[in-house]
C-alpha cells in the first residue's frame, strides 16, 4: 500500500479532479429535475456533446439513506467522459431498498426528461453498478427500442429470484446447523432483532473450529469467495483457513443485513415471501459449489461429520415461496436473453454481495436465447463489491464503445485491457477504499465464471 504521504498526494488529485468536475458541470448544461412520482433526476452535457447519451442506473440504498440523483458511479470516470464528449443522465428512483419495479420507469421517464430538455441522442447506452446493473439488464430487455449497447457492471444478472433464492440456501443451512432454527429466515418480523441474533450466532461459531467448519458449509451455498479485502492478495486455493476467515468478514459486514434484515423490505413490497427451497438438495448443491473442498476440509479438521449435517439438512422442513410475491420477484425481474445489440459485463472475482456466479447465469440464458454472440464478459481480479478503478471502468466503455463502432468484438485480451487502463495514467487508476485513495494497477483477467447455484430465469417453469 502506498505511503501516508502517497495518500495525502493522490487525495489532493482526488479533491482537485472532483473541484474540476464541479467546474466544468457549471460551464456546461447542468439540468436537474423531478419526475412525476417524486423521483429526481439529473443530466449533465458537455459544451461539445457528440450525441451519446449515458443513463446511469444506480445501485441498491438501504432504507433511511440519503438517496440523491447520480448520473455516474465515480466523478474521476464522470470527468472523463465529460471532457471526451459523452452527455450523463440518471434518476435516484422514487423509492429506495429493492426498488427496480420504480427505477426501470423512472430511468425511462429520465430519457424522456432528456429528450425534452437537450434533445434526442444519436445513441443511448445504458450503464450501472451493482442493483444498477440489474437494472440496466432490465431497461434494455424491456425497452430494446431505447438503447443501442449496455455495460452493467458488478450487476445481480442471476435475476431477483435467483439471487434471492440463493442468499435463502445460505441463511437456512445457517439456521439450521449453527442457530439452532432460532432465527427468521423469511417472513421477518423485527429484523433489527433477527439481525442482532444472526450476528450473534455467527461471531459465537467464528470462535471455534467446529463453528468455522459451520460457517464454510453456510458460506458455499451463497457462492461466497473466500477473499475480503481488495488490497490484499488472494488466499491460496487450498489455504482453507484464510478463505473461512474472510467469508466470515463478508457474512458479518456485508451479507448478513440482507438475509436476515433487508429481505423484509423486500417481503413487504413484494406482499409476502418471494423464495424457496422445495425440493432442493444441498448436497447436490455442496458438490456443485467452488468451496467444496474447503467445506470437506475445515469438517475433518474439525472432527465433524459433514454427513451429519448434510442429512440434518435434508431432513429439515421446507420453505415455500407465496405465488403473488414469487411473481412479483418475476417481474422485477429475471431475464430472457435476448440481446439485439451488444452488452459488455464486468465483474470482481471476489464479490461477496453479488457472486460472481452471475455472470455464468446470465450467459447461461443468451445462450438459450440464442444471443449469445451479442455478449461479452469481462472480469477483473479483485476481492470487493464494485471495487473497479476509473480506468477499468473506462476501459470496459471504450471497448463496448469500439465494438458498437466496428460491429464486431475486438479480442478482450486481458494483457490488451490492463495494457489499455494503464496507458489513462496513475490519476485513473486508483480505489477509494476505506476513504483513503489508493493507486492500484489495473486487474483484468482470463477467468471463467463458474455454476450459479440457483439458477431462475424466463427459461425456468
Amino acid at each position: 500500500m502506498p505511503s501516508p504521504r502517497n495518500r495525502a498526494v493522490y487525495l489532493l488529485l482526488l479533491i482537485l479532479l472532483v473541484v474540476t468536475f464541479g467546474a466544468n458541470a457549471a460551464a456546461q448544461q447542468h439540468i436537474t429535475g423531478t419526475l412525476a412520482d417524486g423521483a429526481a433526476y439529473v443530466i449533465d452535457v458537455p459544451a461539445a456533446w457528440n450525441g451519446v447519451l449515458l443513463l446511469y442506473s444506480h445501485g441498491y440504498v438501504a432504507p433511511g439513506n440519503s438517496n440523491p440523483a447520480t448520473d455516474v458511479g465515480d466523478p474521476l470516470t464522470g470527468q472523463y467522459l465529460l471532457a471526451a464528449g459523452y452527455a450523463l443522465a440518471g434518476s435516484s428512483y422514487a423509492t429506495t431498498g429493492w426498488a427496480v419495479h420504480e427505477a426501470i420507469p423512472d430511468q425511462i421517464a429520465t430519457l424522456d426528461a432528456f429528450q425534452s430538455k437537450v434533445g434526442i441522442p444519436t445513441t443511448t447506452i445504458a450503464w450501472g453498478h451493482s442493483l444498477g446493473g440489474m437494472i440496466t439488464a432490465g431497461l434494455v430487455q424491456l425497452y430494446p427500442n431505447r438503447f443501442q449497447a449496455a455495460l452493467p457492471m458488478c450487476g445481480v444478472l442471476a435475476g431477483g429470484v435467483g439471487l434471492w433464492n440463493e442468499a435463502l440456501d445460505g441463511a437456512f443451512v445457517f439456521n439450521t446447523i449453527s442457530a439452532g432454527g432460532t432465527l427468521q429466515v423469511v417472513d421477518i418480523g423485527n429484523a433489527s432483532l433477527n439481525l442482532a441474533a444472526a450476528e450473534l450466532a455467527l461471531a459465537s461459531e467464528q470462535s471455534t473450529a467446529q463453528g468455522q467448519a459451520h460457517i464454510a458449509l453456510a458460506a458455499a451455498m451463497g457462492d461466497e469467495p473466500g477473499w475480503y479485502d481488495p488490497l490484499s492478495p488472494e488466499p491460496a486455493q487450498t489455504d482453507y483457513t484464510t478463505r473461512e476467515a474472510n467469508q466470515y468478514q463478508w457474512l458479518a459486514n456485508v451479507v448478513f443485513p440482507f438475509m436476515f434484515a433487508l429481505r423484509a423490505e423486500l417481503e413487504a413490497r413484494a406482499g409476502g415471501n418471494p423464495s424457496w427451497n422445495d425440493g432442493i438438495n444441498y448436497t447436490k448443491q455442496l458438490g456443485h459449489s467452488t468451496d467444496y473442498g474447503e467445506v470437506q476440509a475445515l469438517y475433518a479438521a474439525a472432527g465433524l461429520d459433514l454427513n451429519a449435517d448434510l442429512n440434518k439438512l435434508a431432513g429439515a422442513s421446507r420453505i415455500s415461496a407465496d405465488a403473488n410475491a414469487k411473481q412479483y420477484l418475476i417481474d422485477n425481474i429475471v431475464y430472457n436473453g435476448q440481446l439485439p445489440f451488444p452488452v459488455l459485463t464486468m465483474h470482481t472475482t471476489g464479490d461477496g454481495l453479488v457472486p460472481v456466479e452471475d455472470e455464468q447465469a446470465y450467459s447461461r440464458t443468451s445462450h438459450e436465447a440464442g444471443d449469445q454472440a451479442s455478449l461479452r464478459e469481462i472480469f477483473v481480479h479483485r476481492a470487493g463489491h464494485c471495487e473497479l478503478t476509473p480506468a477499468e471502468t473506462i476501459t470496459a466503455f471504450q471497448t463496448l464503445v469500439t465494438r458498437m463502432n466496428v460491429g464486431k468484438w475486438k479480442l478482450l485480451s486481458p494483457v490488451k485491457l490492463n495494457k489499455e487502463a494503464a496507458a489513462l495514467g496513475a490519476t485513473y487508476n486508483v480505489l477509494l477504499v476505506n476513504n483513503k485513495l489508493v493507486q492500484v494497477p489495473s486487474a483484468f483477467e482470463k477467468f471463467k465464471s463458474p455454476v450459479f447455484l440457483r439458477p431462475f430465469d424466463a427459461f425456468s417453469k
